[in-house]
């Protein structure tokens, strides 16, 4: 039995939520999403909550139960606060900055890394050696992050590179003489 699962989706005041079939729709102050559900899990919703529930017994019914329930409640923390992601540039002439609809970045290779910012996303860069990712769809925010982390990801041995604010690079030491 799915501990997540079971708890339902509060709707704070000021979002509306539909159901039409397998897609829960929810639309709030940042915006409007919507996301549909396997056949496995039936969801109705109760005055200012969505229940979810399965249409079965099997582990995958139970897998997706849980998975169902938390895809619903980003839809409504997407369209309320929103999401953020931050990630940290090191590294001895490494910076970004926006310029109009994209992420200009420095990296150290001979060129410049141009990124085209997806449309629903914003990129901010309040000092040139952090970026800031913000949007409502939780997944959209984490992939854009993940591709910037990509240009170049953190090295061991200096820990230069692209990194997410507060992950730990685990260093390694030099060659000894």
């Amino acid at each position: 039995m799915s501990k997540i699962g079971k708890l339902p989706v509060a709707i704070p005041a000021g979002v509306t939520a539909t159901l039409d079939g397998q897609t829960v729709k929810v639309k709030g102050p940042k915006g409007a999403l919507e996301v549909t559900l396997v056949e496995e899990i039936a969801a109705k919703i109760e005055g200012s909550e969505i229940q979810l529930a399965m249409n079965g017994e099997t582990n995958r019914h139970k897998a997706m139960w849980g998975m169902s329930r938390t895809l619903v409640a980003n839809l409504v923390e997407g369209v309320t606060k929103g999401f953020e992601k931050k990630l940290e540039i090191t590294g001895v002439g490494y910076k970004a900055a926006v310029q109009g609809k994209s992420l200009n970045l420095s990296l150290g290779y001979s060129h410049d890394v141009i990124y085209a910012i997806p449309e629903g996303i914003q990129i901010v860069t309040p000092k040139p050696t952090e970026v800031v990712i913000s949007g409502i769809n939780r997944q959209q925010v984490g992939q854009v992050a993940a591709e910037i982390r990509e240009f170049r990801g953190p090295e061991p041995y200096k820990g230069k590179g692209v990194k997410y604010a507060g992950e730990f690079i685990f260093r390694k030491e030099g060659k000894k003489k």
